[in-house]
């Protein structure tokens, strides 16, 4: 059996005799060669799951979850851990508490099962972004909630820093053919006669140093990835989503949700655009004997005759003399102000493709997480108005050179599309102009137009800001110019600020 331990990417090989420190932070997988040993550490950890009973459907579940987890390539944690994260996230019925009774098993301690309950499983019911995980594994086609699965178990050990083994997938698939009866009886004869295997017993332990050390079990990314389902895509499209939305988050540091008071010389006034709505707020507040027959009380109505021969009634005489009685409201308005705000990205940034050394993320990646960071700003400042995003691809050619970052924007707002807040669409450069101008004529228009070299646009009607792309840092010099000595993730952000300072 050989012991691997991944740090910072790199694989360090060391022997059975080396004894890992439990201060370590390093994750450790351990190569199990004899196939014995596997079966066995298979067949205990059924039996050492606590957030349901082990009976024959649970063992067919969680073998099965391993063998999609080892399949992908990812070293496998205890099996009851697994089964444990699956009952909690899949389970039919929602779990209040794990399992209490303990067993007398030589090598197990209680205090190794009641961390194991209290510091991990324990967190797992506590934690809203598991439950939100768990809404969005559910919410995911049955033939496909295994790979989620393994993904959120994978997630979620990399942030614990717990060990794994890795053997032959084999192993699981030919226990995968015995009956589950079989399976649990092996399992219990075993920890009853040995106890639990000593590398089980550390790799729980690696569960429980790691609860204590992590902040949290997972990340707002990788709980997206779910309710996104771009965990279930191609390793490239997942990395791409998941550098957008870390990009955003990195960007928006410093930004608060107070929104800032407008620039001198820039008071804040309604326009009358044709599409702006006023809507009459407050509730009925007296009687008049003027209104719309809408506000007619019904009282009224009694003062009609049925008979056509005695009209004109005194309804009628009332209505002439303005007699008639109506509810009265509140006169007050509340306008409600159209705006749109464009995302001008030109197809020469597909030349923008390139990682430097100053970024954590490809200058592409970065411009994606500057719209969308701006995006989520301008949706919570401006919460009152009705605001509507479009993301306009400008290309040239018939050939679209940021298709895959147009399917990466529709992905990411998949939702708001499907709301009609947010447009995402492709436009030659001929139209581009015109689809402004139309867009000004509706509401208050403001834009970004972004590009890796510099461009003149004749939009008069609409406060467009150019930014420009073509180095480690933007340029945009309709902004105030920022300090060139800063660093180039810094002078990323001050762009988003002064932008997101002109438009609000």
């Amino acid at each position: 059996m050989l012991r691997a331990r991944l740090v910072d990417a790199s694989i360090l090989i060391c022997y059975d005799n080396e004894v890992a420190t439990p201060a370590t932070k390093a994750t450790e997988v351990i190569i199990v060669r004899d196939a014995d040993q596997a079966r066995e550490f298979l067949v205990q950890g059924v039996w050492l799951q606590r957030a349901g009973a082990a009976t024959a459907r649970s063992v067919a579940q969680a073998l099965s979850w391993c063998l999609t987890l080892a399949d992908s390539g990812s070293a496998l944690p205890p099996l009851g851990f697994v089964a444990d994260v699956g009952q909690l996230a899949l389970g039919r019925k929602k779990q209040s508490r794990a399992r209490t009774e303990a067993w007398s098993l030589p090598g197990w301690s209680d205090g190794l099962g009641r961390g194991y309950e209290d510091l991990v499983l324990g967190r797992l019911f506590a934690d809203p972004l598991f439950e939100r995980a768990s809404d969005a594994l559910r919410r995911i086609e049955p033939a496909k909630q295994a790979v989620g699965l393994a993904y959120l178990i994978r997630q979620m050990t990399a942030r614990l820093t717990a060990g794994g083994v890795e053997f032959s997938p084999g192993i699981i698939r030919g226990l995968l053919h015995d009956k589950p009866e079989d399976v649990l009886r092996r399992g219990w004869e075993s920890l009853q006669r040995d106890g639990p295997m000593a590398l089980l017993r550390d790799l729980y332990r690696d569960l429980i140093a790691g609860s204590r050390r992590a902040a949290d079990l997972l990340a707002i990314e990788d709980v997206i990835a779910l309710e996104h389902k771009t965990a279930l895509l191609s390793m490239s499209e997942y990395v791409a989503h998941r550098q957008v939305l870390q990009a955003a988050g990195l960007l928006a540091e410093g930004l608060t949700n107070v929104r800032p008071r407008s620039l001198p010389g820039r008071p804040d006034v309604a326009t009358r655009l044709h599409d702006e709505n006023a809507y009459p707020v407050g509730g009925f507040s007296s009687i008049s004997n003027r209104g719309t027959m809408e506000s007619l009380l019904h009282s009224q109505l009694a003062l009609m005759e049925t008979d056509p021969a005695q009209r004109p009634d005194l309804f009628d005489v009332k209505f002439l003399r303005d007699e008639l009685y109506y509810y009265s409201r509140d006169e007050n308005q509340f306008l409600r102000r159209r705006r749109t705000f464009l995302f001008l990205l030109d197809a020469d940034l597909s030349q923008q493709r390139f990682k430097d050394a100053s970024l954590p993320f490809q200058r592409l990646v970065l411009v994606l997480g500057m719209l969308l960071a701006a995006q989520r700003q301008l949706t919570l400042w401006l919460a009152e108005e009705a605001i509507q995003f479009e993301f306009l691809f400008v290309e040239s050619k018939p050939t679209a050179a940021l298709e895959e970052e147009r399917k990466l924007l529709e992905l990411i707002y998949r939702e708001e599309i499907a709301a009609k807040r947010v447009t995402v669409t492709t436009i030659g450069r001929s139209d581009m102009v015109a689809i402004c101008r139309d867009r000004a004529a509706q509401s208050r228009c403001q834009g970004l137009a972004i590009s890796a070299q510099s461009q003149d646009l004749d939009l008069i009607d609409i406060e467009m800001l150019v930014m420009q792309v073509d180095g480690p840092a933007p340029v945009c010099d309709l902004l105030i110019e920022g300090d060139e000595s800063r660093e180039p993730l810094e002078r990323w952000r001050e762009t988003l600020r002064q932008v997101l300072r002109q438009w609000v």
